[in-house]
């Protein structure tokens, strides 16, 4: 818009004077910040001192292997066996009564317990035939058919040892192993000859200890 007379030209040359020194304080400010920030940079890089670029990590070593578990339940087990091993050198004959069954009982257990068993009074619930093995594989299939008898909760099992009419001279050999391996398990409270329809001279019944058996109870 063009100026109408020299009155107004007054009012519009200082409305443009005041505009100038706006923007010229406006830019001191400009000025005036951003040398501030330069100086606070300085200042803080100078507080930090010298700078150095960090090398990048290096690659992580691989863990160690644990070590190998130890087999401590296999050391139990066998420690177990050894605890429950049969000797073919224990003295069972001072164990023994003296009638013809040669029968055993455990202190504390009655003599009617023998009586009892020798009579057929228990139910007979697994039996084992060691006809045919030799000695030490009789004692093995013994001791295993004892700690299986164990777990299954049978009571009265009968073990046949045979007569010996096989044997050299004619003589029981597993008939007294027998009988001395099975006074060698705590588990085993009784036993006697069988009866002749139970086997005889050639077979032993053997009572087995269960949860509570006494000289009273059983």
């Amino acid at each position: 818009m063009k100026a109408r007379s020299l009155t107004e030209l007054g009012p519009l040359k200082k409305a443009l004077q005041l505009a100038r020194e706006e923007a010229a304080k406006v830019l001191t400010l400009e000025r005036e910040r951003a040398a501030r920030e330069l100086r606070e940079r300085n200042l803080f890089a100078a507080s930090l001192g010298p700078i150095t670029r960090l090398r990048p990590p290096a690659a992580t070593a691989p863990a160690q292997r644990p070590p190998l578990p130890e087999p401590r339940q296999r050391e139990r087990d066998e420690a177990l066996v050894m605890l429950e091993a049969l000797s073919d050198e224990f003295d069972v004959e001072s164990l023994l009564d003296t009638d013809d069954a040669l029968s055993f009982r455990r202190r504390g257990i009655g003599p009617e317990v023998v009586r009892k068993l020798r009579r057929g009074v228990w139910a007979t619930q697994a039996q084992l035939d060691l006809h045919g093995l030799r000695r030490d594989e009789a004692r093995e299939a013994l001791g295993e058919f004892l700690r299986q008898s164990r777990q299954e909760g049978w009571r009265c099992v009968r073990v046949i040892h045979g007569k010996g009419n096989g044997s050299p001279g004619r003589e029981p050999v597993l008939k007294a192993k027998v009988k001395s391996w099975l006074v060698q398990k705590k588990d085993v409270i009784a036993f006697t000859q069988a009866r002749a329809a139970d086997g005889g001279a050639g077979a032993v019944m053997v009572l087995l200890q269960t949860a509570a058996v006494t000289g009273r109870s059983v």
